[in-house]
Parts: structure tokens; sequence; C-alpha cells
């Protein structure tokens, strides 16, 4: 499946160096028509059936013109600029692959379901850190993980689900997408979900793929329990990852735990206090009760292993059933980079497959 790009632009020097960029990068996603008039391009539309339109914000285009199931957005000078007219606007001085995503978020929107999209074949590890003790640090681990992962060469996205998203702590890349995209992404039934997110996910300087946190934290408890199962269940459809590494919140909910039933393995964090290990066995013996009348068991997915782990204050807690695959000490005075750094290097993550 290849997207039809129209691109009408005046400036003939930057139209040539961007149908350069992206016949060299893209040549196998993009079909691309390129115009200097809009006469032209305009009667090209229909005949060549052009997915997108971007045109320079020199042209005045009459949007109730163009094709039905075609996207349109403005090429603009700033980054500032996003709306020109009440129509999308791309700034047009900036890395070739972010307006390519640009590009791949207006098709998703315009059209339904497609065919020839790439799907998974089952090779992508999914794992889910779930914190037990309250500020056991759970989230570090996950994101620890997915950097250890990525140093390994494998292609890791990270994926926070929590009610308050932290994903930017840890991550950050560019593109100008967040998870409220995707909010509004599963919600809608007109958006073209697989491009959506492909359009949505940066990359972090260390090579992990990531969702940044949404505009506003209510947005995420907009996404209901089916909601985050069907991201899950689309993500792995996708076949782009060899891990995907979910950072939740605990729940015993049993509409929430569906998700948990759709990954490989899931590790409960906790510190080894007193509180924490009294939670950890209590959720041990709610998972008992819950899995009676489950045919997906999820104990048998659990392993345990310790963050913040004081000589001092912290135990192990013994006989529980789960496999204890290590732990790592309280990193005093260190930044959350530092913290991340040491974690990452840690072999427990590959105890964990």
């Amino acid at each position: 499946m290849r997207i039809k790009l129209a691109i009408l632009e005046s400036d003939q020097n930057y139209l040539h160096r961007i149908v350069t960029a992206f016949n060299t990068k893209y040549a196998d996603k993009l079909e691309i028509y390129s115009f200097t008039d809009s006469k032209i391009a305009f009667s090209t539309l229909e005949s060549a059936r052009i997915d997108v339109l971007i045109a320079s914000d020199s042209f005045a285009i009459d949007v109730e013109t163009l094709p039905k199931k075609c996207g349109f957005a403005y090429f603009v000078d700033s980054t500032d600029v996003d709306r020109v007219n009440d129509q999308r606007a791309i700034c047009k001085y900036q890395k070739a692959d972010l307006i390519y995503k640009q590009i791949l978020s207006i098709y998703s929107e315009h059209v339904g379901k497609v065919s020839g999209l790439k799907l998974g074949d089952d090779h992508t590890k999914i794992v889910a850190f779930i914190s037990i003790g309250c500020g056991a640090g759970a989230s570090s681990m996950a994101a620890a993980a997915a950097i250890h992962y990525t140093a390994k060469n494998k292609k890791t996205l990270y994926l926070n689900l929590e009610k308050i998203c932290s994903s930017d702590i840890f991550f950050s890349g560019e593109g100008q997408f967040d998870m409220s995209d995707i909010v509004f992404a599963l919600k809608s039934k007109k958006i073209n979900l697989p491009l959506k997110l492909e359009s949505c996910v940066k990359q972090d300087k260390c090579g992990v793929y990531f969702y940044s946190q949404p505009k506003v934290a209510l947005d995420m408890y907009e996404l209901s329990a089916d909601d985050r199962v069907h991201l899950l269940s689309e993500l792995n459809l996708l076949g782009s990852y060899d891990y995907i590494v979910i950072d939740a919140d605990f729940t015993l909910d049993s509409k929430e735990l569906n998700l948990f039933r759709n990954v490989h393995k899931i590790v409960w964090v906790g510190d080894g206090s007193e509180i924490s290990n009294q939670k950890i066995q209590q959720a041990c013996a709610a998972f008992s009760v819950l899995e009676q009348d489950s045919d997906a068991p999820l104990t048998n997915r659990l392993c345990l292993v310790y963050n913040k782990f004081s000589n001092k204050t912290s135990r192990i807690i013994e006989n529980i059933g789960i496999m204890n695959i290590g732990g790592a000490p309280r990193y005093e005075h260190a930044t959350i980079r530092q913290v991340l750094g040491q974690l990452s290097k840690l072999d427990i993550f590959d105890k964990i497959f």
C-alpha cells in the first residue's frame, strides 16, 4: 500500500528538495505527484485518486471542492502556525520524517480500513510492569527495561497506560502528537488506527519508541478497558516491535484485567518494605480467587522484582509462588536519567522471558 500524495508548491526549489527527500526515504510508502499550478493539480486529484493534498499557503484552496476521501493541509513557514483558514498546517522547514508522520495522520483520518498493512507474526514479546507498593518505582523499571532491550538491538515500544501518564519524564522525541491523539483515534471509528499509531509515535535519542503523555491528564480517563485491549491488539498486529513494555496501574477490576490477559509476562514491582510486601501477598490471594473461574489464568505469567531495595528495611517474601527475578538498590541523589542508566544495565530483564 502506497499513499498517493500531491504537493502543490510555488517554490520550485523547495518542491524539488521535498520530493527528492520523500522518494529517497519513503519510495515504498508514498506515490508523489508534484505541482506548481493549482488548476493542473485539481484536475488530477480525482483521476489519480489522490489521498492527501499538501498545498502552500500562498494558494487559496476551496476544501469543499476536494474529493471526499482526500485529506488536506497547508504548507507553512513557521512551526508556530497550526491552522490556516481553519485547516491543518504543516511546517515545511522540518525533517522529512516529521512531515511524513503528519501526512500519515491526515491520511488515517480520511480513509477507512485498508488492506496491505503488515500484520504481526506473534514475534512481539509483551511485558507489563505494575507497582504493588506505592512509590516502588514500577515506571522507572518499565522505562529501564525498554532501554535495556533497545540496547540489545531490539525495536522496543514503551507504552504508558497509567491514569496519570508520565512518558515525558523518561523519554523525549520530535513530533507534535501525543496520547491525546491516540485516545481520540480509539474513540473515533472513522480514523485508521494503525496509521495513526505510526504517525504519533516518537523516538528517544536512546532508541526507545514511545507516545508522549496527553496534553490533558483527564484524556487517559477516557480510555475504557476495551479501548486499552484494542490499542494493544492493534500495536501487536502492526508487527513493528520486538518488545512492547507496558507501564500500567495495578487493578483487580475484572474488565481491566483483560489487558493483562493479552500480555506474555506481568512484572509486579515492590520495594521489600513491610507495607509493599503485605500488599503483594494480598494481591496474590485476590488473584487466586479471581482465577477460579477464569479460562485465562494470570498467576503463571507473574514475576516479582524489587526496586529501591534496602538491606536495612527491606526483605524478600518467601514461598509466595511467584518467580523472583532479582532487584535493584535505591540510588541516592541521582537524576532520573542516571537511575535509568543504572537500572537498564541489570540482567534482571533478561530473566523475564
